[in-house]
Formats: C-alpha cells, structure tokens, sequence
C-alpha cells in the first residue's frame, strides 16, 4: 500500500524529481534560488514549502513555466500571502510559545470570537468568505488535539482578555475556552496584568517555533503584513524579549484565576 502524501510532501517530491531531470544539484539549484542547499533540502523533504520568490525562481532555473508557482498559490490559498509558511511551520513544531497583545492567538480563537476578528477586517464580507475564513481558523487549532505535541507556551497582555471582542457573550466563552486549555494542561497560560506597565513585547505579537529537525524561527506580525524570522541572531533576541515578559506575566495558576473571573465579569455585566 502506498504510503500516504501531505500536499507539502507531494510538492517537495516534484520538486526534486524535476530538479534530478533537470541535472541540477541542490547546491546548483541552491544557488539560483539565493538560499541555502539546507533549505532546498527542506523543500524536497516535504518540511518547508518556498516562498512565492523562491518558487519563481525555482520554476526559471527548472525551465518549469510557473508550475511551483502555481502549485504553491493552490497550496497557500487557505491564508494570508504573509502568514501562510508560518501556518506550515506550526503544524511541524514541537514548541510554540505565543504572545498577544491586542487580540487572542489565532490557534486559540472560537468561532464565533473569530467570526467578530474577521467581520471586523472584512466589513464587505460574503456569509461564504465568513465562513471558509473561520474553518479554517478552527482548523488551525486542531494541532490541540494532541495531549502532548506540541507544547503550547501562551503570553497574554491583559488587554487580550478585556476587550469585548464579538460582545460580552461572545468574550466570556472565548475567555473561558482559555482557561479550560489552561486548567487541562494543554497548554502554559501568563497573563501580563496593566500594573506592569511597559514591558518587552508591548509593541507587538510574536509567535517562537522550535522543531525537532530544524532550527527555530520567530514570526511577526501585524496590519497586512508578517515576517518569518530565521535568522540566529534575530530569533535569539526574539527570545529575549519573550523571556522578559514572561519574567513580568502572572504565575499560571493566578493566570487562570484571572481569565475565570474576567469571563465571569463579561457574564454578569
């Protein structure tokens, strides 16, 4: 029996095949595309796809006529252009530790608070655009399925989890989806209270994966924009700054005890 393929691991496997009949080494196509053989070799293995400019490239040097291009558009298609290889890396890690300082992590949303993010970005929205948007966000979090991979490492700035995002209905059940992932273990929950004041993440998100067989990366995001960080030094500062404010976030447990009331606040307000 055939073994089965993720998309990711059926291009990668074109990909080396077109490359292999082309002549071409990974180092000779490394070269073309401006990367490291390293990642060529991630590519083919299934574990990374190419950025758009990569795969452009990947297509002149293969004499190829836009076919990684295309595949990769039909690949991506389910995110944004600038979230979608950090979508790919999530599934892979065995580490992710999360700060948010405006909104609830994507891996962490309910439908419905979801459906408020993206009614709000989207006022010209379709119910059938609404929709396929918030699956797909919900699909994301199934990487929470399993008990123990991967580990789930969440910093909270309290503004997160006041503001009434959807309504206070709609907050009290999203606060407290968090606190019930938090109370199972499933994940490690901090919350920056306002007391603190300025603190090292203040200015933004960012998101850390460390993996098995790679080396790790830090993700930015913000308004139509994000950036994968795979840079040594880069994502050693990244991890710094997520070390200072997880030095000024509440314990856990406090953590916790903290969302329970907040939901229980928008409840009874």
């Amino acid at each position: 029996m055939e073994t089965y393929k993720t998309p990711r691991q059926k291009y990668g496997e074109e990909l080396r095949l077109r490359r292999l009949a082309k002549g071409m080494t990974q180092d000779a196509l490394a070269e073309v595309v401006v990367c490291s053989p390293t990642l060529i070799s991630h590519f083919e293995a299934g574990r990374r796809l190419p950025r758009m400019e990569d795969a452009l490239r990947i297509d002149k040097a293969l004499s190829t006529d836009g076919f990684f291009a295309r595949w990769l558009v039909n690949l991506e298609g389910r995110y944004a252009d600038h979230f979608s290889e950090a979508a790919e890396l999530e599934r892979l890690a065995v580490v992710i530790r999360e700060f948010a300082v405006s909104a609830v992590p994507g891996l962490l949303q309910t439908a419905d608070y979801a459906r408020a993010v993206f009614r709000a970005v989207q006022p010209n929205h379709t119910v059938e655009e609404l929709d396929r948007r918030v699956v797909n966000r919900l699909e994301r979090a199934r990487i929470l399925d399993d008990p123990q991979s991967p580990a789930v490492w969440t910093v909270l700035d309290e503004g997160v989890i006041r503001r009434a995002v959807g309504g206070r209905e709609v907050m009290a059940s999203q606060v407290e989806h968090i606190a019930s992932l938090a109370d199972a273990g499933r994940i490690r929950l901090h919350v920056i209270p306002f007391s603190v004041g300025a603190h090292s993440l203040l200015e933004g998100m960012l998101s850390l994966m460390s993996f098995d067989a790679m080396a790790p990366v830090a993700y930015v995001e913000g308004v139509t924009t994000g950036q994968l960080l795979d840079d040594p030094g880069r994502v050693a500062t990244c991890n710094t700054y997520y070390g200072l404010a997880l030095g000024d976030a509440l314990p856990h447990r406090a953590s916790i005890a903290l969302l329970k009331a907040a939901a229980e606040e928008f409840r009874n307000a």
